[in-house]
């Protein structure tokens, strides 16, 4: 028995290198004959692209507002005191002159009764004064009285008649307070809100209802910050509005608030519609268009196509999926973008994102076009599965020289 385990032991030693070099060798030539050489693969950059159109709009923006009164009247009484009675509701048309509160005038009519007394007081004064006066001249004619006397007469009949003027003013003037009990409309319009209710007490001023004119209207929009100054000089302003989207109605600027809105840090204008139709209602939702022309045609693109090289300007235009930079003459800014006067024709395609990245004659892949995409997924899968064929060979041949060296020593 220990003889035959010796002899194993000696003819597996001498019959290794042997396997072994078989091996390597059949490695060799099977990877020489199967496997191609990996080219290269040139570098394709991902781009961003636009395609230029020339045209001579120099402004076109459209902003959403809503269809309000130029003319909005905050209505409320004159003095203070409790409602009782509301005339209107939201929505109400009304005339000038129609009642739309009322308050309690219980302790304003006893103010007045208060200064018509005051009124007949004054008055009983008046005429008594008068009447000493002119007894008193009658003595004085007969030389029964002195000078001062008399003079002390005339001073207390003018001071009886300026207490009556004075509680006649008094009067009217707690007359026209208790008219001011009752809230009416001071023109034609309509109620766009009810800011009290019955049996609220109110201060003397404070809005309790809001009354629109029904003359002329106007859309109020919110305008961005960089695009005031642009606006502020177009003169072509038309208005459309959503229940009726083909009619087009001439507006004008009215007004551009001089500073932003604290909530939405836009700036609010007041675009005017003399010639509205009577189908546009207040609080409808409509859009302002503003829009002008250039007289000559000019490209705009943005300010991430251009390429600073050599103290000028360039963009890179792509042909055939190749990059070619073309240097070009700018002109003035709009907004985020440039206006380009030469060096570029409309029809090109130009690069808009990833321009720093790029070197002349380059391969591009343009972001979105899904062809250019699965060449590329295709060739990488292509490359991958070359790679995974070579390791499974190597892992077969491994397997095959194992089990051959299995196999001599077993016999």
């Amino acid at each position: 028995m220990e003889n035959l385990f010796r002899a194993l032991t000696e003819l597996r030693g001498r019959a290794a290198p042997l396997f072994l070099s078989t091996g390597v060798a059949t490695v060799a030539l099977l990877i020489a004959g199967c496997a191609k050489p990996i080219e290269k693969s040139e570098e394709i950059r991902p781009v961003r692209v636009m395609k230029l159109q020339s045209s001579n709009v120099d402004v076109d923006a459209e902003f959403a507002g809503e269809v309000r009164a130029r003319v909005e009247s905050r209505l409320g009484f004159r003095v203070g005191g409790k409602i009782v009675g509301r005339k209107v509701d939201n929505g109400t048309l009304v005339k000038r002159g129609q009642v739309l509160m009322q308050l309690d005038p219980q302790d304003l009519q006893l103010a007045q009764a208060q200064s018509i007394a005051a009124l007949k007081a004054s008055e009983s004064n008046r005429d008594l004064a008068k009447a000493e006066l002119k007894r008193y001249q009658d003595l004085r004619d007969k030389n029964f009285v002195s000078q001062a006397l008399l003079d002390s007469k005339e001073t207390a009949y003018k001071a009886a008649q300026a207490n009556y003027e004075q509680a006649v003013a008094a009067n009217k003037n707690q007359s026209n307070q208790t008219g001011y009990t009752t809230l009416v409309a001071d023109v034609d319009g309509v109620v766009t809100s009810v800011d009290a209710e019955v049996g609220q007490v109110v201060a003397a001023g404070s809005s309790v209802v809001r009354v629109a004119q029904l003359g002329e209207k106007e859309i109020v929009i919110g305008i961005p910050e960089d695009k005031v100054d642009t606006l502020r000089r177009v003169g072509d302003v038309k208005v459309r509005v959503w229940a009726h989207p083909n009619d087009l109605i001439a507006g004008k600027i009215r007004e551009i608030s001089p500073i932003a809105d604290p909530a939405t840090r836009t700036f609010t204008a007041k675009v005017s519609i003399p010639d509205a139709p009577a189908d546009v209602r207040l609080g409808m939702t409509a859009y302002v268009n503003f829009a002008s022309k250039t007289p000559t045609p000019w490209i705009k693109v943005p300010l991430t196509a251009l390429l600073q090289q050599n103290g000028g300007s360039a963009v890179w235009v792509v042909e055939n999926n190749v990059a070619k930079l073309a240097p070009v003459q700018i002109g003035a800014p709009v907004g985020n973008d440039i206006l380009l006067v030469g060096g570029v024709a409309s029809g090109q395609t130009v690069v808009t994102a990833g321009v720093n990245s790029l070197k002349p004659g380059q391969k591009v892949s343009i972001l979105g076009d899904d062809t250019g995409a699965m060449k590329s997924v295709a060739a990488d899968t292509g490359a991958s599965g070359a790679h995974a064929a070579t390791a499974d060979m190597v892992s077969v041949i491994h397997s095959a020289d194992a089990g051959a060296a299995l196999g001599g020593i077993a016999k």
